[in-house]
């Protein structure tokens, strides 16, 4: 979980040039792939919401969902989506 949010960052990075521009993270939508009856879905995402707040502090602040699904594509373990604001910026 923690290599897919540093990811994140990674394409934040190249898109905007630098994580300081982040005003804020708002919401991270993520997608478990599990089986019927698991229930800690929250508890996969935790590593990503607490790299999150160690990379950004209280502007990683965030809401989150954490939902569960019987297939992702190309059978991944994980989907995670990151909602973030920036300060005004013009793309490279």
């Amino acid at each position: 979980m923690i290599k897919k949010c540093l990811h994140c960052f990674l394409l934040f990075t190249e898109e905007v040039g630098d994580l300081d521009k982040i005003k804020r993270v708002v919401k991270l939508v993520s997608f478990v792939n599990c089986v019927d009856g698991f229930t800690q879905q929250p508890a996969v995402i935790n590593g990503a919401s607490d790299t999150i707040g160690k990379v950004f502090g209280d502007k990683g602040i965030h809401a989150r969902s954490a939902v569960s699904t019987n297939a992702l594509p190309l059978n991944v373990a994980v989907k995670v989506e990151t909602i973030v604001e920036i300060e005004d910026w013009t793309s490279k």
